[in-house]
């Protein structure tokens, strides 16, 4: 094979690897999908690619290390993973996914250096640990419910329910918003911990200044 078709088989398979793991956080409509995975991966394989090429060229005339350019994709990723690190009230969320990020980047640099099997079993490793432990993490739920809630139009005050239900493990799936005249009608999906005491959530909620009626559906 030669240098060409070998570097197009190398950022081709670096896109599909990628796109396996950003697939899976596609799917689970994350902010970084299946596009910035792919981006990161090429990126990586092709600064691998050149790297190594690099220290071809000069190779005998000096004493250029080809690892110090790839090494730089590693810290450079941690900027891209930060932005999809969103801090929601006393949670935190993106983790996952920056951490999908910075192994896609991995993926990346195996690829453009040719590690082919190694990029392979990660891929295959990640894709597994993304897919059946968020399986076994959403045992932890009950079934998805609903909270109709009844407010003022006041600013901050879906930022304090959601405060309110994220102190008791609560997680947000959507929220869709009514108006009605000077009041705001809530329509919250929701996931709940098993355990939780739903009359202290919606007491809760009662007690928020503004909040006129909550009502809970399962």
């Amino acid at each position: 094979m030669n240098v060409e078709w070998e570097m197009t088989f190398r950022l081709l398979l670096s896109c599909i690897l990628a796109g396996i793991i950003g697939y899976e956080r596609e799917a689970h409509r994350k902010s970084a999908g299946l596009r910035t995975h792919i981006l990161v991966s090429i990126g990586s394989c092709l600064i691998m690619i050149l790297s190594i090429k690099i220290y071809e060229s000069v190779q005998g005339f000096t004493n250029a290390d080809p690892s110090r350019l790839a090494a730089q994709v590693v810290s450079g990723i941690g900027f891209l993973g930060a932005g999809s690190i969103i801090k929601d009230g006393p949670t935190v969320k993106g983790l996952t996914t920056a951490a999908s990020l910075w192994v896609v980047s991995g993926v990346g640099l195996a690829v453009g250096s040719g590690y082919y099997m190694g990029a392979l079993m990660t891929t295959f490793l990640v894709f597994l640990t993304l897919t059946i432990l968020s399986r076994l993490e959403n045992k932890e739920y009950q079934f998805l419910a609903s909270l109709f809630i009844t407010t003022t139009d006041t600013p901050g005050q879906i930022g304090n329910i959601g405060l309110l239900l994220g102190i008791h493990g609560i997680s947000i799936c959507d929220i869709k918003i009514e108006e009605q005249k000077d009041l705001l009608a809530l329509i919250v999906k929701m996931r709940m911990p098993k355990g939780v005491n739903i009359n202290e959530v919606t007491t809760g909620l009662l007690d928020v200044k503004g909040i006129t009626s909550v009502k809970l559906d399962y």
